[in-house]
């Protein structure tokens, strides 16, 4: 019966997606795949999420030749030393901070732009900031090309989007030894973030933090590997 409710659930929340999708998009079926073998199967049960990566064209944000492998379990390389993220690990952390429409939302780490384009899909207000100027140039453009209203600029995430700040949550795609003090105070009451913390090339944590009334607590939700969060000079 589960099973069924799934499928079901399933079917409805990808309608509107097949609407928008070209007939000819022969990703189509990959990313229906996606959804239910990678997010569903694993315990994804955010619709507005599910919905989002069930849309959202992930082809586009790697390279050409590695489009066959853009519905796989697997983070790949985008170039500059940095990779876009495994499918179930947006979904996981899109979830997490619970995107609504309306939310403004900060991301520290634009890469391919997969990840705003994610929240951009839940109907949030993305920020995003990438400090890797080829990359940024590359994913403002396709996000702008493909429709996603995001807010982009390059910079040193570290410090956060001050002028646009509170934010109703900060989602973090590079790793940080600790969790950067600007990006806290950005938060609003009741904000949450995801952030990857640990060494940089070895085993970190991913970290649900909320903050409440001006103080923050935290959870380790589970060991990932992430690149490293780097800083300006």
């Amino acid at each position: 019966m589960l099973r069924l409710r799934i499928t079901i659930l399933l079917a409805l929340l990808l309608l509107p997606a097949r609407a928008h999708t070209e007939p000819a998009d022969p990703y189509a079926t990959e990313r229906q795949r996606m959804v239910e073998t990678q997010m569903v199967a694993r315990g994804i049960e955010d619709p507005l999420t599910l919905k989002a990566l069930a849309e959202v064209p992930r082809h586009r944000f790697v390279d050409e030749g590695r489009r066959s492998a853009a519905y796989l379990d697997t983070p790949l390389p985008i170039g500059h030393g940095q990779t876009i993220s495994q499918p179930y690990m947006v979904a996981f952390m899109t979830e997490i901070i619970r995107p609504r429409p309306g939310q403004r939302i900060l991301e520290i780490g634009t890469g391919s732009g997969y990840q705003a384009a994610v929240l951009a899909a839940c109907g949030v207000e993305v920020y995003s900031i990438e400090i890797v100027p080829p990359l940024a140039e590359r994913s403002t453009a396709l996000l702008r090309e493909l429709g996603y209203r995001v807010e982009t600029r390059s910079g040193d995430g570290f410090f956060g989007w001050p002028e646009a700040a509170p934010f109703d949550a900060v989602v973090v795609t590079a790793a940080a030894e600790f969790i950067p003090p600007p990006l806290i105070d950005q938060l609003k009451e009741g904000g949450l973030m995801v952030i990857p913390v640990g060494t940089p090339f070895q085993m970190q944590t991913l970290m649900l933090v909320e903050k409440r009334e001006g103080k923050t607590r935290s959870r380790n939700l589970m060991p990932v590997r992430f690149v490293p969060l780097r800083r300006g000079e």
